[in-house]
């Protein structure tokens, strides 16, 4: 027993290690799966790490199903009244188990790295931290590979398109290995163009409704938008997102400490489970409160993207017909409320960014 652990911490660790060995006995003893459980219940310290899956795969299912009737509304209902997806009912429910089931994965991650190393290791959150940063750094490496999880790509056909692609990204001196058509056609109607990946990795990707809705010039203005944000200053924002998730991970292990101090929920320990929805809520406010200064730095790249776009194709015209085409097929609200700019908006107003071409 270890020194100070409690009579109800030591109840509830036998009752999941009992719920453990009554439903995974054979797999423990199997020859395949012997070695994994054995590594599991080193890393989580006892048996009792598939009790806390469990715990947190439920919760997750239980946030799910009460946010349900407003993400079918939301993305379903509306979507189809203003005529913006060709969603069937089938294709939803698809997309939705395709993304809870990545996030699922996700979650277990979460739950076996961080409340595993919570419960053994003192300054985890340092151990988990700066292996996660450094590989935020490079991580967007493989953006070409997790969007077709949902949707079809296929290599842009050779053609004067192509040609002027390669051409105006030549000019730019920006490599790329691909462009490609995502055929995003069959859930949505909207226009989207942007860059994937990183390095060698790098891909333009058009999807198919762009090449039907815009004329190649206005296509180059998109291409040319998104080229101005492969050349922002994107080390600077990688390091400031590191080490915002270091700082996170820190503040969660002091939540954790400060639930263990206080016995909420009957926690005795820092690694305890039944923590998660505390975390779970702390994450969600600090994202809620954060958005405001992270809309407004990503409509700033935004300006510069499309200052960057008009000086390399020399096309106002061009520029002005994609914003507007572009608006029009995303049914995008010209000039919205200012509290709704300011709550988030990830883009400047449409009425904005054309005015922003007359600008001297």
């Amino acid at each position: 027993m270890r020194l100070g652990q409690s009579a109800l911490e030591l109840g509830d660790e036998a009752r999941a290690a009992a719920l453990e060995r009554r439903f995974g006995g054979a797999l423990r003893t199997a020859p395949v799966s012997r070695a994994f459980f054995s590594a599991m219940d080193r890393l989580w310290g006892e048996p009792g790490w598939g009790t806390a899956i469990f715990f947190a795969l439920f919760i997750d299912l239980a946030t799910q199903l009460l946010y349900a009737p407003a993400n079918v509304y939301f993305f379903y209902v509306l979507e189809h009244r203003h005529g913006l997806s060709n969603d069937t009912p089938a294709t939803f429910a698809w997309t939705w188990f395709k993304g809870s089931l990545v996030g699922a994965i996700a979650l277990t991650a979460l739950v076996v790295g961080l409340y595993g190393l919570a419960r053994r290791v003192r300054r985890w959150w340092l151990v988990l931290g700066v292996p996660v940063a450094l590989l935020m750094l490079v991580a967007s490496a493989l953006d070409p590979y997790r969007a077709r999880l949902y949707f079809d790509q296929t290599p842009l056909r050779e053609g004067p398109l192509r040609s002027r692609i390669t051409a105006l990204m030549r000019k730019a001196d920006i490599p790329f290995s691909d462009v490609v058509v995502e055929k995003t056609s069959v859930s949505s109607k909207r226009i989207q163009a942007y860059f994937a990946g990183q390095g060698p990795t790098r891909t333009i990707v058009l999807n198919d409704v762009i090449l039907r809705e815009l004329a190649e010039d206005e296509i180059l203005a998109a291409v040319a938008h998104e080229a101005g944000h492969v050349n922002e200053a994107r080390w600077p924002g990688r390091i400031a997102s590191s080490l915002a998730v270091l700082a996170l991970l820190f503040l969660i292990d002091q939540a954790l400490r400060l639930s263990a101090r206080r016995g909420w929920w009957g926690v005795q320990r820092a690694g305890d489970i039944r923590t998660l929805p505390l975390v779970s809520l702390g994450v969600f406010l600090l994202i809620t409160l954060a958005a405001p200064l992270s809309g407004a730095l990503s409509r700033e790249r935004e300006r510069e993207a499309d200052r960057y776009g008009l000086n390399l194709t020399g096309a106002p015209g061009a520029f002005r017909r994609m914003l507007v085409k572009a608006a029009r097929v995303n049914k995008m609200d010209p000039e919205p409320p200012r509290w709704v700019v300011l709550k988030g908006m990830s883009h400047p107003p449409i009425g904005e960014r054309l005015a922003a071409l007359d600008a001297p």
